[in-house]
């Protein structure tokens, strides 16, 4: 959530501000939404590689820093995930917004620009606003999404190290199908059906909370 939320968003406030190649740019930002997740997941797997020739601890090498045995450590385990999966999920959202920033007015940035308002006054009092019903609506998307996250922390790591990486789908797939707790399919329902319900109140209070907001 703390980065896969303002990442599409500050993306497509920068793109829709380049005048060349918004379209180049627009394609590199959708890329990762054509490539097959398990793909996109194997593929960074080899760029998280622990040896030194891995390709970040390439990287890090060239200023005499690691090399970190990133998905083998509970430390870094986790925001190696949740790098891959801003990556390879930032780039619809990112779309999203980019169309619906095409329904502002451009008369509004105009005369932000005369008053000499920075990109930052134009984004806080302008696009935020103009866009607050496509943010409530990518919010809630970002929390159910976040609360299912289940392919990434399964090919990388198997909820390891540790437990470091486990999440509820994951939980609930160990439950009924895992090598140490398979069979229990009384509590991979249970955690299931406790998942949707959880999930289907936080919706209805989300949209009853912001519906008055959303539509001012």
């Amino acid at each position: 959530m703390i980065f896969g939320y303002p990442v599409p968003l500050i993306a497509a406030v920068l793109m829709s501000e380049t005048r060349r190649r918004r379209g180049l740019y627009s394609a590199l930002a959708y890329l990762p939404v054509v490539i097959p997740p398990v793909v996109a997941v194997l593929l960074w797997k080899t760029f998280y590689d622990a040896s030194s020739t891995g390709v970040f601890n390439t990287i890090l090498g060239w200023v005499h820093l690691g090399p970190e045995p990133w998905l083998q450590s509970s430390q870094w385990a986790m925001p190696s995930l949740v790098l891959e999966s801003t990556w390879a999920n930032a780039g619809a959202t990112v779309i999203i917004y980019l169309a619906a920033l095409t329904g502002v007015n451009p008369e509004l940035y105009e005369a932000a620009s005369v008053d000499g308002a920075s990109l930052w006054r134009k984004v806080w009092h302008i696009t935020i606003p103009q866009l607050r019903g496509v943010l409530l609506l990518t919010l809630i998307l970002q929390i159910i999404g976040t609360a299912q996250v289940f392919l990434e922390p399964y090919l990388f790591t198997s909820g390891g190290p540790a437990n470091a990486t486990i999440t509820v789908l994951l939980l609930i797939y160990n439950y009924a199908f895992g090598n140490s707790l398979g069979g229990n399919y009384g509590e991979a329902t249970a955690l299931s059906l406790m998942l949707a319900v959880f999930l289907a109140i936080f919706s209805f209070i989300y949209l009853r909370a912001t519906r008055s907001w959303s539509t001012r």
